[in-house]
């Protein structure tokens, strides 16, 4: 039985994801922004207890996959879709031989599976991650009704069809790229091992107190570049 604890968070992550399709059928979009926060918090959870009881299982790991994908690829693109259209109205563009402009959301989905699957089989991700994890782009776009909604001054930046849509086929990319991110897991405690983790959550934890919400797309964007120096130093 204490094995199946980190599966039954595994769970509710999943169940959190197939909630938030339901509110965004409903155009609640708010309600389906609050559930990639739950799926968030049983994400991180799940991998924590797994670590503490030490109840790895293959099952476990690609249950977590499957549960990320609907969560944190399937709703996201579903969100934005929201927001597009919610942003165009009825001029929606329609481009060659017919094609409805705001599906190229859907881009996030295919390559968020594309990148869990490769998650599953790429032994270098052990300690760090290969292309942006789906939780970060699931954040990202969570935040985006909730500026709108909480800090409505920014909502001109957030609905505007064109820049989504950009969005969606940039992070698409970052996905699955051979860019090498921070994966904050920490092996032991100590400052001189973890001194970058460190600096960059305490900055996380100021930019929220300061910029609410807002905060969250400029420290997933920080969060990249910062990993993309990393890189660049090493080489």
């Amino acid at each position: 039985m204490k094995k199946e604890i980190p599966n039954i968070l595994t769970l509710g992550n999943l169940l959190a994801g197939c909630l938030g399709l339901y509110f965004i059928q409903q155009g609640q979009v708010l309600n389906a922004s609050y559930m990639i926060f739950i799926s968030l918090i049983c994400d991180f959870l799940d991998g924590f207890l797994a670590r503490l009881l030490h109840a790895y299982s293959e099952i476990g790991k690609e249950l977590d996959s499957l549960a990320d994908m609907v969560s944190f690829g399937v709703l996201p693109s579903f969100i934005l879709l929201y927001l597009v259209e919610s942003s165009c109205g009825d001029a929606c563009l329609v481009g060659i031989g017919g094609f409805y402009k705001p599906f190229l959301v859907f881009s996030l989905a295919l390559m968020s599976a594309y990148r869990l699957a490769k998650f599953n089989v790429d032994t270098r991700q052990s300690d760090q991650f290969i292309g942006v994890p789906t939780p970060a782009n699931g954040l990202l776009v969570a935040s985006l009704p909730l500026i709108t909604h909480f800090q409505p001054e920014y909502a001109p930046y957030i609905l505007n069809a064109q820049g989504l849509l950009i969005y969606s086929i940039l992070m698409s990319y970052l996905l699955v790229c051979e860019l090498p991110l921070m994966a904050f897991k920490f092996k032991t405690w100590g400052w001189q091992e973890n001194k970058l983790k460190f600096i960059f959550l305490i900055f996380c934890i100021a930019a929220l107190l300061m910029l609410k919400f807002v905060a969250i797309p400029i420290l997933v964007i920080a969060y990249i570049l910062l990993s993309g120096i990393q890189t660049l130093k090493k080489q």
